[in-house]
Order: structure tokens, then sequence, then C-alpha cells
């Protein structure tokens, strides 16, 4: 499948003519689509919206309520569908479809659904077209932040017509034929428990309707243009007396049905489809054209702007600008309309490590409108969310909001309500939410033993335990950057020590710890679940990113920790999947890739490559990076080994392609690997600029010979954000063999606070 697209993409590339593609016309958003709840290759959706819309619009082939919304192997669309869904695991919310038909009135999913080829399907970030073979009509869309913009090209027909469903779980639609409008809501949502929770809708055709019927759960409704009820829905019908084509504008709102007629007004307004179509492409090509990649293959170049687009659209704006320019939102905390920012869809277990570094990085503007948000989710529901979707979900472990806090500010973002934030840090570290996935579960336990006990009924209790000490580690740094005085912030500098205490001497990796301080016993590495979350001891082992040193010291010094990092790849990929009762797909991901331990297709392990930087062997990380690089990622429907999660596994490959990477978040430091590309410039939002050079790069010469910035000499496995913001040339040169000698001295390594 790899080798047909790549096949594709060069005749693709050929028939350029040697015109330079745009970047948007590189991506392909059906990366990862090819995937099942047993085995995913990205679990991702064709996204079509622009960066961090409020909405996004994706082909609709699963069930309704189904969150594999679009899978590759399908052979049938049954809509189109304004979605929010961050992944299939956390499903949707405010979502409703629109699918065309031809003939008999059929407005059930299955009835409705017509057959379609990926040979009739073309997807850009900006637009999706394809062709419904059953009904012989063309559809394509095209997006705005919070509306879209449809095009449907029917045949000559007399019974043309355009379905309307606003899902079920309490809907609401009304037609207003001599306005040529649609009218709807839907209350719809997956997780979380919500007040005043609407998406309200508003669709304008651009013909008059010779048909006009709603219906109900599976009934014609007759008679009645006016329907509330659990499944609501609606068909306009139109006789074309020639090949035509129906035009609908769409747009919604959390807020109202003025609200959502205002955002039509002003995001599409008077504009063509043409016009709105070239307006979203330009605003990808300037989005993800902040970075420039050289000298790649056409595969890697697909491949990271692919990866590229998929780190630009969570979390999703939430808020609204009313009819007095002021910025809104309807709250998922209180269920009330107030002012100012607030963003949902992503969790921050997996988006801490590189996604939300990347955005201070790249696009820093965009995290400081979503830091607003953060501070008002706390004003309004008393936690930081560790999952928005798009509210609080009881999902995942850790207190890692305070990881994306404190990078944010670290690294020099400002403009927002950083005091607010600094409480609600704070009041994470100190409590217990009001469910499991805010504050700290098990946070007595872990402020008086120093760890969360095995056996005291508390869930993967030594990841958690891991995650809380990086997390005061994260909580200490803010508050020196803060100015706070040592006797508000020591204990969090005491406590980023913990991780010590799940340390077991004798394997050499974490362990659970009951109460009383004895380990777990039995202890099998490879457990899944259990003490750990996701992974087993092999990859949870490396979860100490502040103090990576300290961690070397306890497997008794560089060489038995480097030593350690080898036996993840030489080991079998075996595995204990007794806690789960069965094999999850994050264990068969692991399995087939062929890497021994290494599971990349999900989070805790992926930055463990790079830690061969800590134990002066950097040229071990320059082999494996690219190992991944190479093989786990294409721009391809199988394209991903694992989730790809809101921009997380994306944002690895985007930071590793450019040749570092944020190993410990919340420090202005990024770790050295290798780049992919003889050339890449990422232009900065400041003006500056950041030239990463590599004439030497190719599929052998992948090892770091020597390194030059600015000009000079630079021996050491880190790069310093704070430097980079002024703008830098990188200058590596580049070998077929590895120099073991560059950063192999303990004055080159990266930041450990144990050194600090």
């Amino acid at each position: 499948m790899k080798h047909l697209f790549s096949t594709f993409f060069i005749v693709l590339n050929i028939f350029t003519f040697g015109q330079e593609i745009a970047p948007a016309d590189y991506v392909n958003p059906l990366m990862g689509t090819q995937s099942k709840p047993s085995l995913s290759n990205g679990n991702t959706y064709p996204a079509i919206g622009l960066p961090w819309g409020m909405n996004l619009w994706t082909p609709q082939t699963g069930k309704m309520g189904d969150g594999w919304a679009y899978t590759y192997d399908a052979d049938k669309i049954k809509g189109f569908k304004q979605t929010h869904q961050p992944s299939p695991w956390m499903n949707d919310y405010g979502a409703f479809a629109i699918m065309p038909g031809v003939g008999k009135l059929k407005f059930k999913e299955e009835e409705r659904a017509s057959w379609f080829s990926h040979k009739a399907e073309n997807a850009k970030p900006y637009s999706y077209s394809v062709y419904l073979a059953d009904i012989n009509v063309t559809t394509e869309l095209t997006p705005t932040e919070r509306a879209a913009f449809f095009k449907f090209d029917f045949p000559k027909t007399d019974s043309a017509y355009i379905v309307i469903d606003a899902l079920n779980k309490g809907s609401y639609i009304k037609i207003l034929p001599k306005e040529r409008k649609i009218l709807g809501y839907t209350t719809k949502y997956a997780r979380g428990k919500y007040t005043n929770f609407k998406n309200y809708f508003v669709i304008q055709f651009d013909k008059d309707f010779d048909l006009t019927t709603t219906w109900k759960d599976s009934t014609f409704v007759k008679n009645q243009l006016e329907i509330t009820s659990d499944h609501a829905g609606a068909i306009v019908g139109f006789k074309l007396k020639n090949k035509e084509s129906v035009y609908a504008r769409t747009a919604s709102s959390f807020i109202s049905f003025e609200q959502a007629e205002l955002n039509l007004k002003r995001e599409i307004g008077s504009r063509n489809f043409d016009q709105v179509k070239t307006d979203a492409k330009n605003i990808w090509n300037k989005t993800l054209g902040r970075i420039e990649v050289k000298g790649g293959t056409d595969q890697q170049i697909r491949t990271f702007y692919s990866s590229l687009y998929r780190t630009l659209f969570f979390p999703q704006k939430l808020y609204e600008i009313d009819a007095d320019n002021k910025v809104k939102h309807w709250s998922p905390y209180n269920g009330k309309i107030l002012d100012g920012k607030m963003f949902a869809g992503t969790g921050f277990w997996d988006t801490f490590r590189a996604l939300y570094p990347f955005l201070n990085l790249v696009y820093p503007g965009i995290n400081v409108e979503m830091q607003e948000g953060l501070a008002n989710t706390f004003k309004e529901g008393g936690f930081l969310p560790e999952w928005s979707s798009p509210g609080y979900s009881d999902i995942m472990i850790g207190n890692n909001s305070a990881s994306v806090v404190a990078d944010a500010y670290i690294k020099g973002l400002r403009g927002y309500d950083i005091e607010t934030l600094w409480q609600a840090v704070k009041h994470g570290a100190n409590n217990e939410g009001p469910i499991d996935a805010v504050g700290r579960r098990g946070v007595e336990y872990y402020n008086t033993l120093g760890y969360v006990p095995y056996d005291v009924k508390i869930n993967e209790n030594a990841a958690r335990t891991l995650e809380y000490a990086y997390d005061d580690f994260a909580i200490y740094e803010l508050g020196k950057a803060l100015g706070k005085p040592a006797s508000e912030i020591d204990i969090y500098k005491k406590r980023a020590n913990n991780y010590k205490n799940v340390f077991d001497p004798e394997t050499g990796l974490m362990r659970g710890k009951n109460k009383d301080g004895k380990f777990q016993s039995p202890f099998n590495p490879f457990k899944w679940g259990d003490a750990f979350t996701e992974g087993n001891s092999w990859h949870y082992t490396w979860s100490v990113f502040q103090d990576i040193d300290g961690l070397s010291k306890l497997m008794g010094g560089k060489k038995k920790f480097e030593a350690k990092l080898d036996e993840v790849f030489s080991l079998p990929p075996v595995f204990d999947d007794s806690y789960y009762g069965s094999v999850i797909h994050e264990i068969r991901e692991m399995q087939i890739m062929n890497m021994g331990q290494y599971a990349h297709g999900n989070q805790p392990i992926q930055h463990m490559i790079y830690l061969y930087n800590y134990a002066g062997a950097p040229y071990k990380t320059q082999y494996w990076t690219r190992q991944v690089m190479d093989k786990l990622y294409f721009a391809t429907p199988d394209g991903y080994c694992g989730d790809e999660d809101n921009g997380q596994t994306s944002a690895w490959y985007v930071f590793s392609a450019l040749g570092f990477y944020p190993v410990t978040p919340a420090t202005d430091q990024y770790v050295l690997g290798t780049p992919l590309f003889k050339e890449a410039v990422i232009h900065l939002e400041n003006g500056k600029k950041i030239e990463i050079k590599a004439p030497e790069n190719s599929a052998e010469n992948i090892y770091v010979k020597s390194l030059n910035v600015n000009l000079r000499s630079y021996p050491k496995n880190w790069l310093s954000h704070k430097e980079l913001m002024k703008g830098a040339v990188l200058d590596f040169q580049m070998d077929n063999k590895p120099n073991k000698e560059r950063g192999s001295q303990e004055k080159d390594f990266p930041y450990s606070m144990s050194k600090d």
C-alpha cells in the first residue's frame, strides 16, 4: 500500500511540470485513516477545517455515534459531518450531518449511504470532494473557522434532495422555505455532563425548495416544518432542469441561533465557493509555510507536511465573536455564556510532551490564547482540565496541565493571567478532583509517603508517582520564573525527587510499591497496565524527564544506563496482557513493529530514544530517531504506528525531522537528534528564523559528525530555546559513520535537575 501511494505521489509531482508545490498540497489528510479498534495506524479522520478552528468536517463512513467516523477500508459514505472529535476513543460532541440524494427519499443512515472510491476522492486540508456513485453526485466542501461552504453537483433531475441529520440524544430542526434556510441544534455528546449544551446551526441554500419534509427517529413527519425529538432531521428537494450545482452555506454556534447566523455572515458572507476555498488554501499555506523543508525525498516531504497538518487542530477554539466584537464562549464547566477565550479537545497526558512545546516554539501566539482559556477553565470549573472534550473528561492519569502552563511561561509567552494559572497548578497538585482525571488521585499518599501505593486500590500507581514528580518539577520551575519565595515552592522541588521511591535497585526498573514500603510481588516488567498506564515498566522507567542524570545514577552510572537503553531494543516484544484481559491495540502495535520493547505507537516511551545524549552516546539517538522516522511514518492511510493523539505523535516527527526534541518541557532546552532534510527553515513569529543546514544528509549519512551554531563549533547535546528565538543558523556536517567522541563529555549533556 505504501509503495502504491508513493508511486502516485511521484507521478503527481512529475505532472506539476517543475512548478513548486505549495505546502498544503503536500498534505495527505487520509494519513492514518486505515485504522480500527484492534490496530491503530493513526486513528485519524480526514479533518477538513482551518488551523485551530471551532469546527472540522469529515466524510462519515461509520455509524452514528461510532468514534471511527471515517475508515479508509469502508466502501460507503453516509454523510458529511461537522465534527469536534479529538480521537475515536473520546468520540464526538456537537455533530450534525448533511447528505445529498436523488430519487426516492432516504434519510436513514444505511439507506442514504452511497458507494465511493478513493480514486474519485480528493482530500486537502482546505477542501474535500468525492463522487457518490449511487446518486451520481459529486460533493465538495470547503471550511472557515466556524462555517463551511458545500457544493453539490447534481445530474439533471426533478428529484434532487439534501438530508440534514441533527443526530440523536436530543435534536431540533426547522425549515424556513421562504428564506431557503434550515435551523437546527444538536445536544449529542459522548463524555462528561453538561448544562445548556447545544450546537446551534444554520444552513442557507442558494435555490428555492421544491420539496420540504421533516423526520424524527425512523419516520417521516407530514405537514410539520419544525421538530423537536430524540433524533430530528429534515429533507429539502430541488427540481433541476440541467446538470446543476446546489450550494449550501452553513455555520454553527455553541451560544445561540443568532450567533450562528452572525458567524455565517462574518466568515462567508457574500463570497462565492471558490473565494472561500482560495482563502482557506492561503491560510493553510501560510500556517504550514512557517516551516520550509528541502532536500528530502518526495515521500519525506509529504510525510513532514502531513504530520505538521495534524499538529494544527487541537485544542479547537470554543469561543466566538459577538455582535459587539466581544469574545464570548459557552462554558462546558458551568453552562454559562461568558467573556473570554476557551479551547477544547486535547489530552495533556499525550500533548504535554511535544505538541505544546512545539506551539511554544513555532506558533506561540495561539498558545497565548490557549493559556487564557486555561485560566478561564480554572475560574469556571475549579480545576485545570487534563482531558477536555469539551469539558472535564474522566480519562487518563497525571496532573500534566502543570507542564503545559509552566512550559509556556518559561518559553517566554506573556499576555495572559499567569497568577490565576499559578494558583490553578498549585490547587491541582494538592487536591483530588471531583473526578479521577483532574487534580491528583492518591494525593494524600503521594504527599506523605512520596509515592502512590500499589495496594490501596488506586490504579496505575507507579505511573502516577512518576508523572506527579515531573509535574512538581514543572511547578517548581514556574514558581522560580515567577519569583515566588522558597517557602512556597521548595516543597515542589523536594517532591520532584519522588521518582526515586518507585525505582527498584534489584531489577533496575520502576516498580509498584506497597503502602508498607515493600515492592509489589510478583513483578513482571513486561506486564502492561497494573502499576503503569498503557505500557509496562520498560516503557515508564524512563519517565523521569526532569532528572535523567539522577535516573542514570540509580542504574549504576552512564555505561549501565546506556546498556539499559540498548536493552529496550534488544529484548523480544513479549508482553503480559492479564491486567486488561486481552491484547489492547497499543500492545499489538509494539509487537508488530520489530523494535523490541520500544512502543512508539504510544506516548510514555517516545522521548526515550533521546536519552542516549545523557549517557555520552548521542550517535545512538541519531541512529534510532532515523530508524523511527524512516520505518514508522508515511503519508499514507496506514502511515502512523499507533494513535496520532491530538498532534503529539506528529509533533514527535516534526521535531525529530528538524533535528531536536523537547525531552524536558518546562526547561529552556531541546535535546539534539539528527536532521532529516538537507535544509529546513523555521520562520519564527518574532520575525527571526532558524536555519538548519545539513547538505551531506542522505539515507546513509544519518550521523552528526560536527555541528556549528552561528558559525561557531558547538559540542553540546542540546540547544537553548532562548538562543534559538534570537535567530540561529545550525550547520550540521553529516557522515555515514558515528562520531563517538562528539557529545561524549558530561559537560555537554542536557539538563538534569540533580545537576542544577
